[in-house]
């Protein structure tokens, strides 16, 4: 008998198991083998995706002792630069304004999630059960029997008093559960990738809007080549409606660089190459029910968002901490942790905080998208309030920061 059970050994899931109490018997299963202990830690790459930690993120990991196992790879924001391409005016948001030394930082996942896995190894109270997969879930009066199956075909029964699904979108447990998802499809795709840029990017990143959707580019730690020289790196998300993203992605390096520079301009010079680029739709979706008795919806399970904002994987986060909290709460006090009443507080607590985030996504790119002129003149309204008003810019900081909550 477990007292907390995993279904997912992603950011989300090991981030979750390092937040809870020691005091708590907890089963992370995956169906990915993790790294071996002597196995080396990753090093900056030119190639996979990175993951922007806000302010508060960076709080959160700091209090579990992740921090400082990523720090040394992470590459601070000390600025935020939007601009929308054809339309003049720009608007600059900084740390220094809101007296802090950084606005957030940008980690690659292979170093964020190694760092998680180190911490989670250390603890005796987490076992990981990888590679294998829950295949079914039967939830009893105080607890949830689990059905866990090995690459190899055999299967075990464990027993857990709260489930945590966090397998990501696409869930198959929630759909085993006939936990339905509100699904809107955006019809544009994400191409990930890094970039090679001629200027240092002096920590600041970039998000412009087109005509298309956004494109972002975020600072990365520089590279040495074979000579030792210092290669200048950007992570790129650049949003398109699908069919432009499939043509986009089959043209060739320089054709795609060169497609790049005519979209976002001069600031970082040159792009020098691409790396390998990844695709991937997008939507907005959000679980019906994110929790029930003994069960808990988490991470892309719960909720996928537009990746302008970079909020994802941070509010996650903030929702692991709040889960945390929650739970802690009532084992003290004597509780079961898969009471509905538990986890009713939990989804309260952190209801506001996931519906302001969904809808900030959500409506950022359509401000700046549509081409009509009622919707344009209130995009043009916004931009110049981020431009001239430092009360509204600061407000805007406080909210990707994730401070309404931390």
């Amino acid at each position: 008998m477990f007292d907390v059970l995993i279904a997912g050994g992603g950011m989300v899931g090991l981030s979750l198991a390092a937040l809870l109490p020691p005091s708590l018997r907890i089963c992370v299963v995956d169906r990915f083998p993790m790294p071996g202990n002597d196995a080396p830690l990753p090093q900056p790459s030119f190639d996979g995706r990175s993951t922007a930690l806000s302010f508060s993120s960076v709080q959160i990991l700091k209090a579990v002792g992740v921090w400082e196992r990523v720090a040394p790879i992470a590459e601070p924001i000390y600025s935020v630069h939007v601009s929308e391409k054809e339309r003049l005016g720009s608007t600059l948001m900084t740390a220094k304004e809101k007296g802090w030394e950084t606005l957030g930082f940008v980690v690659e996942n292979a170093w964020l999630g190694r760092a998680l896995l180190e911490l989670i190894r250390q603890k005796t109270n987490v076992t990981l059960a990888c590679p294998k997969q829950v295949k079914k879930l039967a939830p009893k009066s105080s607890h949830v029997c689990a059905e866990l199956a090995g690459n190899d075909g055999q299967s075990e029964q464990v027993n857990a008093k709260l489930v945590v699904i966090a397998d990501g979108a696409g869930s198959s447990l929630c759909q085993q559960l006939g936990i339905a998802m509100q699904v809107e499809n955006y019809h544009h795709s994400a191409i990930v990738a890094n970039v090679q840029i001629e200027k240092p990017h002096l920590g600041v990143a970039f998000e412009r809007f087109t005509r298309d959707g956004p494109l972002a580019l975020l600072p990365l730690m520089a590279l040495k080549d074979s000579e030792h020289r210092s290669q200048q790196r950007s992570a790129l998300i650049w949003t398109l409606p699908t069919d432009k993203a499939d043509a986009v992605l089959s043209l060739d390096d320089q054709a795609f660089v060169d497609r790049l520079q005519v979209q976002f301009g001069q600031r970082l010079g040159r792009f020098i190459k691409v790396g390998k680029r990844q695709s991937y739709p997008l939507s907005l979706s959000t679980a019906k029910e994110q929790i029930r008795k003994h069960v808990v919806v988490l991470g892309n399970a719960a909720h996928t968002l537009h990746p302008v904002a970079g909020q994802g994987f941070n509010l996650a986060l903030r929702d692991c901490f709040a889960l945390s909290n929650v739970l802690q709460s009532a084992q003290m006090s004597g509780c079961s942790l898969g009471d509905l009443s538990v986890l009713d507080e939990y989804e309260q607590q952190q209801s506001r905080d996931q519906e302001m985030t969904r809808w900030f996504s959500d409506k950022l790119p359509a401000w700046f998208s549509h081409q009509n002129l009622p919707t344009h003149m209130v995009s043009r309204l916004g931009f110049l309030s981020l431009a001239l008003m430092p009360d509204v810019r600061g407000q805007l900081i406080d909210f990707a920061a994730g401070l309404r909550k931390v």
